[in-house]
């Protein structure tokens, strides 16, 4: 299975890269499929000391404020949801929380920027997630009936002994009742190309970053936590906690993505790009 699925993504990849224009995806009977990609303000994070985000010192010292969007993606009929954020419990404190060493605020629940969509956590038939980390599993409790999308590698690494930095095992609790998708690989989610994780590791150990095929935008790649900043992307810049030589080659990976596909970055916790991405009700096509 693991094979086929390789193949089918490898064959998906080919396609685009060879044909980079904008293009309408079509179903197998050659209707169009529509595809929008929506972000959704699931929180900021606030550092004192920025230097966790890079092991060569750029940010010692430095306050740094992180945005920790969601991203919404909608297939014909069909809604998946890229990481879950911050939990939406911390809205109900105005002035946010401390944890790990970090200011946490919630100013919008996912809740409430699902209704604006007149949708409900019960609509959502795929939850991907990127990576373990709290700030991109906050609120997976509400997903009951979604199918989650993680890797084995990340989800045995993630409930290991000692708990991993980083990783809130009340917040995985859920997952025990949750209907999996485990592939440590890229991973076709609707079987035709267009929404694909793509295997990054090296920020955990089952890091994936997300490929998105537009009808008239084209492809866009969401980094997750491969890059958290335009400098991290720009420099090659490697957060203390990873694992440097993983990062570097998964960097490496990205980048030929991007150059062969034409896409466009998003850096998921980048301020520019959470700023120049379209809000819920607005979004990409």
């Amino acid at each position: 299975m693991g094979r086929f699925f390789q193949t089918l993504v490898a064959l998906a990849f080919a396609a685009v890269a060879h044909d980079t224009s904008a293009s309408e995806n079509v179903t197998p009977n050659g209707a169009p499929v529509e595809i929008r990609l929506y972000t959704m303000d699931c929180g900021t994070a606030e550092f004192a000391d920025g230097d966790l985000f890079s092991d060569t010192g750029e940010y010692a010292g430095k306050p740094l404020a992180l945005p920790t969007p969601c991203f919404l993606i909608k297939h014909g009929r069909e809604w998946m949801l890229w990481d879950t954020g911050l939990g939406d419990e911390i809205a109900s404190h105005p002035g946010g929380v401390e944890k790990s060493g970090a200011h946490f605020v919630v100013n919008k629940t996912l809740v409430s920027q699902l209704s604006e969509l007149k949708l409900k956590p019960q609509d959502i038939r795929y939850v991907g997630l990127s990576h373990l980390h709290f700030d991109h599993t906050g609120n997976i409790g509400l997903f009951t009936n979604a199918t989650f999308i993680i890797p084995k590698n990340e989800l045995t690494a993630a409930l290991g002994k000692p708990t991993p930095f980083g990783i809130d095992t009340s917040e995985l609790a859920p997952l025990d009742q949750a209907v999996m998708i485990s592939t440590d690989g890229d991973y076709d989610v609707f079987g035709d190309g267009t929404v694909v994780t793509l295997t990054t590791p090296g920020h955990t150990p089952g890091h994936h970053s997300l490929a998105i095929k537009l009808n008239k935008t084209g492809m866009v790649l969401i980094t997750g936590d491969l890059y958290h900043t335009h400098e991290n992307y720009d420099k090659s810049l490697v957060p203390r906690m990873n694992d440097r030589t993983y990062t570097l080659g998964s960097m490496d990976r990205f980048r030929r993505l991007v150059a062969n596909m034409k896409a466009r970055v998003v850096i998921h916790h980048s301020p520019e790009d959470f700023k120049g991405m379209p809000k819920v009700p607005e979004f990409l096509d």
